[in-house]
């Protein structure tokens, strides 16, 4: 019995084979005769112009020559076409410029690395961004600088909600709200309805979304920073999503710039890549702990320090319990200088 099986099975794995054998000769036989039938027929059509030119050229001679016949002698109608024609030189030239000159633009933005500038306005051009941000973040490593978060990842119509569930594991940075930097941003802005107490609120709402993916088993990391925003940025696998924080202006109604990742040495997308690692690595930056809502401070080698309430907003190399303290001003500038170069070799 058993060796009824394997004959059985032998003999329709041979089936198998030969119908897909038989089904691959006739597409390859029909692609072949497809591309032999269109060179004949690019042939023929080509020989059908070449033959036919003459009596076309002799058409169209005759006409010109019966319609300029009557035409010379108008004098007006011959200045009017030479207006028409010197106008129409005028434009293709300016045209031809112009095509130059934004080529030479295209240049230097590849150059740059630069693929794309999202408007601050406009419903389907944010859908499409907003689509592009999830498939690249797709199960990659994200890593995003912002101020309060609340609109980026917690709304539901922000452009990182979807994609902060769907990623490998995230590296959060935003404002401490018990911070100078959260109170110089929240008066700068020219809304009413924006203070310090509305930022602490948001940045509450953003933290408790990061607590939930955490407790779904997420790599989540947050770390809260004290100084005034400067970039609201994204690193989503090879591009980078980059927005000014202007004084005075909400960062909705800045445009959006996209720096993609390549082997070219001018591309931006390095030095906002390290500008994101500095800034990660910085020791007084508090890491968030996301279970025991505190504040960890780390040294330059990332080991823990200490554990401060989350009100306490005060640096860590203020209250003279840090390594660093009895480092020369010298010394941290070389291990920074150290942390940078590493983190350049990450890049590569």
């Amino acid at each position: 019995m058993f060796c009824l099986l394997i004959a059985d099975f032998d003999y329709w794995t041979m089936v198998m084979k030969t119908t897909l054998f038989k089904n691959r000769f006739w597409d390859d036989s029909v692609s072949h005769w497809a591309r032999i039938l269109y060179h004949i027929g690019l042939a023929a059509l080509s020989a059908a112009i070449a033959l036919s030119l003459p009596s076309i050229l002799d058409f169209i001679a005759k006409k010109v020559l019966i319609y300029w016949s009557i035409l010379g002698n108008e004098k007006l109608i011959v200045v009017s076409i030479e207006m028409a024609v010197a106008i129409l030189l005028i434009l293709f030239f300016n045209i031809l410029a112009r095509n130059w000159k934004d080529r030479r633009l295209s240049n230097m933005a590849k150059s740059a690395g630069l693929v794309l500038v999202k408007p601050a306005k406009g419903f389907f051009a944010r859908r499409r961004i907003k689509k592009m941000k999830e498939m690249q973040g797709y199960a990659k490593d994200v890593m995003v600088i912002g101020s309060t978060g609340l609109r980026t990842f917690v709304d539901p119509r922000g452009d990182l909600h979807q994609v902060l569930q769907n990623c490998r594991n995230a590296k959060i940075m935003l404002l401490n709200p018990f911070s100078e930097g959260a109170r110089v941003r929240a008066k700068s802005i020219q809304d009413p309805h924006v203070t310090s107490e509305t930022f602490g609120e948001q940045i509450k709402k953003s933290i408790g979304f990061l607590k939930d993916l955490k407790a779904i088993k997420k790599e989540v990391k947050l770390k809260l920073y004290c100084d005034v925003p400067l970039l609201k940025l994204a690193i989503l696998d090879d591009y980078i999503w980059i927005q000014h924080y202007h004084a005075g202006l909400d960062v909705q109604r800045m445009p959006e710039y996209v720096f993609k990742h390549d082997q070219n040495l001018s591309s931006l997308y390095i030095p906002f890549y390290q500008y994101f690692m500095t800034r990660w690595n910085d020791p007084h930056v508090p890491e968030y702990d996301l279970e025991s809502n505190e504040l960890i401070h780390r040294d330059s080698d990332g080991n823990e320090m200490k554990r401060g309430a989350f009100t306490d907003s005060r640096p860590f190399w203020r209250n003279g319990n840090s390594m660093e303290t009895g480092l020369s001003p010298l010394r941290q500038h070389r291990r920074h200088l150290c942390r940078i170069e590493e983190d350049f070799k990450n890049v590569w």
